[in-house]
């Protein structure tokens, strides 16, 4: 890449009750969408954790914006938290408050002091805008009252109303059904282009994330197997990209694949 990149893993370590990240390096270039891809268990989600350091690796670092993540102090780590939205699976949302409250929840206490409630309901009347739901309709109601892809766009919401840099997407589309896959999707690149983020969309929907990509990571064993274009992708000769693409043999089985 030409310029810094806006998130940079350099050979980051994590283990649990076996290892999980075994050196991972990968470079997320400004502006960039890339899909993280690859079976279950293999590490998507805790390489997305690491990235604002809700889990500290082992060994390496993730540098944002030219910030180390794992050496920050309380401070500096606040402030690369402020630069990124992060979209929860199956949304996460508080089910005890409104859509309002829960949106506003994606400010800090020290954001909704200083601008104030006006500015706060004007910011997050602006998010639910921006993922196609009608303030008027949704803000008083709980997630309860909600469809399951309305309570995705909401997440969303939460995520963008602070005006992140990057967005980090933890498997977008899980339990919904093909129609609202695709509208979550073409969210996603709507919202890259009008915002110019930075995203990182962990996901098992390949399909439906290739056409939303810039590149394809997948991780294998802990470690980047393949990066580039969704075209390279399609044409990698790699077997387990390809049992990927076919889904030919169980997600659980393409730890065997050779």
């Amino acid at each position: 890449m030409n310029e810094t990149p806006m998130v940079r893993y350099v050979d980051l370590h994590k283990r649990f009750d076996r290892p999980i990240l075994a050196g991972v390096e990968l470079e997320v270039g400004r502006g960039e969408t890339i899909a993280v891809v690859g079976h279950s268990g293999t590490g998507k989600s805790v390489l997305l954790k690491t990235t604002i350091g809700l889990i500290v690796p082992e060994h390496g670092d993730v540098v944002i914006d030219g910030d180390s993540v794992v050496a920050a102090n309380k401070r500096t780590l606040d402030r690369i938290r402020r630069k990124v939205g992060y979209v929860f699976q199956n949304a996460a949302l508080f089910d005890s408050m409104t859509v309002f409250e829960n949106v506003a929840q994606g400010l800090s206490d020290r954001e909704q002091k200083e601008q104030g409630e006006g500015e706060v309901l004007r910011r997050v009347v602006d998010a639910l805008e921006h993922v196609n739901l009608d303030p008027a309709a949704v803000l008083g109601k709980l997630p309860s009252e909600l469809s399951g892809g309305m309570r995705k766009r909401v997440g969303i919401a939460r995520a963008i109303v602070s005006r992140p840099q990057i967005l980090l997407y933890d498997e977008p589309v899980t339990g919904l059904d093909p129609v609202n896959a695709t509208v979550v999707h073409r969210l996603i690149a709507r919202l890259a282009a009008e915002l110019g983020v930075t995203s990182i969309i962990v996901t098992h929907d390949i399909e439906g994330a290739l056409p939303i990509s810039d590149r394809v990571a997948m991780l294998d064993h802990g470690a980047i197997r393949f990066v580039g274009t969704p075209d390279e992708f399609r044409a990698s000769p790699d077997p387990l990209v390809r049992a990927f693409l076919e889904r030919d043999v169980p997600d659980s089985d393409l730890l065997e694949a050779v």
